[in-house]
């Protein structure tokens, strides 16, 4: 089976542009993905944060089905803990009702922000209810009404589409991967949150092994990982810059990670807790076409995936679609040699 390429892009507010400029650029990519033959376009969900313009997925997804015709297009994710799985249930049905087989639902479980977004998203919300709990919930609302045995019998996320949105859960950890096997959901691990192999590796494999074929349903794994291609070594290793990646642990035993030590501080001081930080240099797959082919497959056989998501964090547009379009290039030399 052909190895599938999908985008995930954050609508990062680069020094010297602005929000509307970020979220153009990501309709503009959208739009290349789509010409370039990419499997799916995701954006994602970051709160009070004024360096990422993509606050609501929703409603991006929806402007890029309308500026795109057949790429498929969804949530990288949707960080349902802090909403009624109902609300979200409704959003996607209409979504997916205005574009059949073209909307997908990416699940995160991670909080998209600091404490203080997560106190006013989550204000009025009761958060009793376990992530499992509301995929479940969630589930039911995308095909019809809820079962007799909820509280809320009959409840209907109107208008039920002809084809639900698709569901994916994303994460880090093994946890995440239980949950999706136990969901018969597709998985996706972003080794560019947490770059551990080891922790990648148990993930899968958890994930293949407790996988629930009940509803006929197979595995599908995808790998999200920072990629940045260009024409030569070191153009690449400038493009990358001094990107970090900073592993936050309250002392609560509850773990974030985030970009700078800044924010690591940020974060605890939110969050009323003491903490601890990791430094680490941030993964990047990056050089040539052809080293950054070589890895991929490296990390696609170490891993066994399905499908690579790329996130490419480059300031300049230009040079982002230059290594996209040295991506695609390169894979399909690699099918002209088979």
């Amino acid at each position: 089976m052909a190895l599938k390429f999908g985008i995930l892009d954050q609508s990062i507010v680069f020094p010297g542009h602005t929000p509307a400029e970020a979220l153009a650029n990501t309709v503009k990519l959208a739009q290349f993905a789509e010409a370039s033959g990419f499997e799916r376009f995701w954006v994602s969900e970051h709160h009070d944060s004024a360096l990422m313009a993509g606050a609501s997925p929703e409603v991006l997804i929806s402007h890029l089905l309308a500026r795109t015709e057949k790429i498929k297009i969804g949530s990288g994710g949707v960080m349902l803990q802090h909403y009624s799985s109902y609300k979200v249930a409704e959003n996607f049905n209409v979504l997916a009702s205005l574009a059949p087989g073209r909307v997908e639902l990416g699940i995160g479980r991670a909080p998209g922000g600091l404490p203080r977004s997560t106190k006013a998203l989550q204000k009025g919300v009761s958060v009793t209810e376990s992530l499992g709990e509301k995929l479940e919930e969630l589930d039911q609302l995308l095909i019809g009404p809820l079962g007799e045995a909820h509280p809320l019998a009959g409840l209907q996320a109107n208008p039920i589409p002809e084809r639900p949105a698709d569901v994916y859960l994303l994460g880090t950890s093994v946890s995440s991967a239980e949950l999706a096997a136990e969901r018969g959901y597709p998985y996706a691990f972003a080794l560019f949150i947490n770059n551990d192999p080891d922790a990648a590796k148990a993930a899968f494999d958890v994930y293949r092994a407790k996988f629930d074929r009940s509803k006929g349903r197979e595995p599908k794994t995808l790998l999200a990982l920072s990629v940045i291609a260009a024409d030569t070594d070191e153009e690449a290793a400038e493009l990358a810059g001094h990107l970090k990646s900073v592993r936050v642990t309250l002392a609560s035993g509850k773990t974030v990670n985030v970009g700078t030590l800044e924010q690591a501080e940020e974060f605890a001081k939110q969050a009323g807790e003491t903490y601890t930080a990791e430094v680490r240099e941030a993964d990047i797959t990056r050089g040539t076409k052809d080293a950054v082919r070589k890895r991929l497959l490296e990390l696609r056989d170490l891993y066994d995936v399905d499908e690579l998501i790329f996130t490419t964090i480059v300031p300049d547009f230009e040079k982002r679609l230059r290594s996209f379009r040295l991506l695609k290039e390169a894979f399909e030399e690699e099918k002209l040699k088979v």
